[in-house]
């Protein structure tokens, strides 16, 4: 398969079914919570747990799942085990997912709201800025 090639062709069933599962796991709000938190940098299930605020049985059991899709990987130091995303492909995956999420809210999403080419509300086309009131 090549995503890059901007053709549309079917894409084979085998293909398709790990596409599926990717999904899958992406329909999880938790799941959905570490792989953002893990968007960052590597953490511990203790630290992920604390930042999702879900218990660490609960997170360890996702990431389970989460690595069976190779989704996330894994790195021992001692006794601890720290968990990062498997590659930078499921990082934009996730980061396009929380971006497109934000433009269903009103205004504009605030991963535009640096870029000089989006207007911003109380902007008029001249650039200069209002603030809200």
């Amino acid at each position: 398969m090549h995503a890059d090639s901007g053709s549309a062709e079917p894409l084979a069933d085998d293909q398709v079914s790990l596409i599926v599962e990717v999904f899958r796991m992406l329909a999880d709000p938790t799941r959905v919570q570490v792989l953002w938190a893990l968007a960052d940098g590597e953490l511990s299930v203790t630290d992920l747990a604390d930042r999702v605020g879900k218990p660490a049985p609960s997170v360890s059991q996702h990431l389970a799942k989460l690595r069976m899709a190779r989704l996330v990987r894994t790195r021992r130091a001692g006794t601890t085990i720290f968990y990062s995303l498997e590659n930078e492909h499921v990082r934009q995956l996730v980061v396009d997912a929380v971006f497109n999420a934000e433009h269903a809210g009103p205004g504009v999403p605030s991963h535009h709201r640096s870029d000089p080419a989006v207007p911003t509300l109380g902007r008029s086309a001249g650039g200069s800025r209002r603030e809200p009131t």
